[in-house]
């Protein structure tokens, strides 16, 4: 990974084109930056008050950091030119690159090949902003301000970026990042330069797809190393679903899912929306990950604490009871008319009271919650007067110093805690949270920042490249028996008085398949023929099948399944190797009941993938039914997991769909297969 110190804490900046060239001078004027500053220009003698230099070979040192705004073309040159100098870093601003196809692709590949060891932000990138030092490669306007410390946000989109300096949520930004096209330098480089930094407190990513996904791990590990705790959105999709369309696998994962699996390894809290993003990022500045979701809520109504219990009833977050001994404390300090839990409704006896306020919010806090939220709605200040409601926020501060609990002003609707009440409370170390979904989401992910990561880092090698075979279901079955997964009894026919000899000698009922390499979906072409329990039976679906394919395959019936499991394998482009669990049979891609785990998974990880399903009711034994022997089904997932890993050489993926989950103690059979395999080379 490149090292960005130098571009991200530059002590000079060249810049080099028009009018966005000129807004970066202006914009670290406006900022107070104190390094050097110096405008490249071929005809103007100076920009913005500063002596312009007509190339890059004029200037009076090699620069930490470079803003190029000129032609795509044009910006391969200056990148070669830069990087031959010695330069710490560059943003390249201009379009045109792999976002616009085939000629765009072979350009950006030029400024990769130009830009050598030198760290380049981009293409088709905004630039960055260092709130810390003043220091901008940024050409728009923003709505930042310099912080002494504070949380770094990085973006792959330069409008996002914008907007997220807008926020007046009282959250100190120290550094916004934007990636581009992440020619060059991949969010993971940018990760693990911001973790170094001690004036970081936690860093937030939004992600539309990652650079690498052994880099990404890496870098979280430096981040967690550094204790700056890492949060992400990510948004898009990936092309898996178009590239892996034989199995049920790949329709069934998607990218996000995988990403999902790739975060809660490596210790990456998620959350889905850029509200979410930015309170989180508060919480984790303020207080960082929080060990956990015991909350307490307090307010003067009780119709705010109905809407707070009803918006944690599906939630990790815990509205949890208070002791006996609690209620008592507590109590002591209400009106005798007030009913004391948690959510508690003070009611307004102790409205506008500061010192009675103080009492009951320290009685709460003393209880030893993870987090202590007072809501309160701040009115219009333009229309109403605010005294009373700073009354109570001020009591809050206060019994937050008396006691040393974590606390929080939550205000159901964003816009009722105005800017400059964020900021005051930020400053007196109590969490101004915007917004009540908002705020639980934050609560949550900043419950998953503490996790700790799996020990074993995940695999993440990329998908086999070269024409690709897909084996019958025989061959495949067998391949997989080699790992101890178990299949049924079963032979292979190629006449009709076979299959009825076979069968007898399986014992009926049986299952009749037509066997083809060219076969992905037995069920929706017709080629499968269950519960026979004749001869004739048999003979007729094997005159059926038999020309289908190049043989029909009889097997043993599991008429006692609890349930039946998809267990599949596919390669993610970013995220690398992945298993996907989930409900299976011929309704899986209907019931989409799905879980995915990172490669390798332990046999305590599939439990809980398994324990997150909704299919795991029927292994448990749903409505009197048998529970289902769900440790073979954790002993055939592992198998197959065997492998997936023993062939990530040549495996583009695989589908055992169904495994018949038996009643515990007689075991999980795998009664079809699919595999891809890349094939060796000639």
């Amino acid at each position: 990974m490149h090292d960005l110190s130098r571009l991200l804490r530059p002590r000079s900046i060249a810049v080099l084109g028009g009018r966005p060239a000129a807004e970066v001078v202006r914009q670290n004027q406006r900022m107070g930056y104190t390094g050097q500053i110096w405008p490249v220009h071929p005809k103007a003698d100076s920009v913005h008050g500063l002596p312009a230099f007509r190339t890059m070979a004029d200037l009076p040192a090699v620069p930490d950091a470079v803003f190029l705004a000129v032609n795509r073309h044009l910006t391969v040159e200056y990148v070669g030119e830069l990087a031959a100098m010695g330069a710490g870093g560059a943003v390249s601003y201009a379009a045109g690159f792999a976002e616009t196809g085939a000629e765009g692709e072979a350009l950006q590949a030029a400024l990769r090949k130009a830009a050598g060891g030198m760290p380049v932000l981009g293409p088709n990138c905004y630039g960055l902003i260092n709130y810390l030092d003043g220091a901008l490669l940024w050409p728009d306007q923003h709505g930042g301000q310099r912080v002494e410390r504070g949380v770094a946000i990085v973006t792959q989109s330069g409008n996002i970026g914008c907007n997220i300096t807008m926020q007046r949520r009282g959250l100190p930004i120290a550094y916004l990042v934007t990636m581009g096209n992440q020619a060059v330098v991949g969010l993971s480089a940018a990760v693990a330069t911001l973790a170094r930094d001690p004036r970081v407190t936690a860093i937030g990513l939004h992600i539309e797809g990652l650079d690498d996904a052994s880099a990404f791990a890496e870098a979280v590990g430096i981040a967690r190393a550094h204790v700056k705790p890492v949060v992400a959105l990510k948004t898009g999709s990936s092309a898996a679903g178009a590239q892996l369309t034989v199995s049920h696998t790949a329709s069934l994962s998607g990218a996000d899912a995988v990403a999902a699996a790739l975060f809660r390894r490596i210790g990456v809290a998620r959350v889905a929306s850029i509200p979410a993003l930015l309170e989180t990022l508060k919480l984790l500045h303020l207080f960082g990950p929080l060990p956990g979701g015991a909350i307490a809520s307090m307010s003067c109504s009780g119709g705010e604490a109905a809407l707070i219990a009803d918006r944690t009833e599906h939630r990790r977050v815990r509205l949890r009871p208070l002791t006996p001994a609690q209620t008592e404390t507590v109590a002591a300090t209400l009106n005798p008319l007030v009913s004391v839990g948690n959510p508690l409704d003070y009611n307004t006896f102790s409205w506008a009271n500061g010192a009675a306020l103080t009492e009951t919010f320290a009685a709460m806090m003393r209880c030893g919650f993870d987090l202590t939220a007072l809501i309160l709605d701040y009115p219009r200040a333009d229309a109403c007067d605010e005294c009373d409601w700073i009354t109570a926020s001020n009591a809050l501060i206060t019994a937050a110093r008396q006691t040393g609990g974590r606390a929080a002003v939550l205000a159901t609707l964003a816009e009722c805690l105005p800017e400059q009440r964020a900021n005051d409370l930020m400053a007196a170390g109590v969490l101004p949270l915007c917004g009540l979904d908002e705020a639980l989401d934050a609560i949550e992910a900043a419950m998953d920042a503490g996790r700790a990561p799996d020990p074993v880092p995940p695999l993440t090698a990329r998908a086999p490249s070269g024409a690709a075979r897909m084996l019958d279901e025989i061959a495949s079955k067998h391949a997989l028996a080699a790992h101890g997964v178990a299949v049924p009894d079963s032979r292979r026919v190629t006449s009709t008085g076979d299959a009825v000899a076979a069968a007898t000698a399986l014992g009926f009922p049986v299952v009749l398949k037509a066997v083809s390499a060219t076969l992905a979906h037995k069920t929706e072409r017709g080629a499968v023929r269950l519960r026979l329990t004749t001869p004739d039976a048999v003979r007729q679906a094997a005159a059926d099948l038999l020309p289908m394919g190049e043989a029909v395959l009889v097997e043993r019936m599991v008429t006692d399944a609890v349930a039946e499991i998809i267990v599949g394998f596919g390669h993610d482009p970013a995220a690398g190797p992945y298993l996907l669990l989930g409900s299976g049979g011929v309704l899986a891609e209907l019931l989409a009941d799905t879980a995915v785990l990172t490669l390798p998974a332990r046999a305590a990880d599939i439990a809980d993938a398994i324990g997150s399903l909704k299919v795991s009711k029927l292994l448990a034994g749903y409505r009197g039914q048998p529970r289902g022997d769900t440790g073979a089904l954790i002993a055939c997932i592992l198998a197959v997991q065997d492998y997936a890993i023993a062939n990530l050489h040549r495996l583009l993926e695989l589908d055992v769909n169904p495994v018949m989950v038996r009643p515990h103690g007689l075991g999980a059979v795998a009664v079809d297969a699919l595999i891809r395999l890349v094939e060796p080379p000639a």
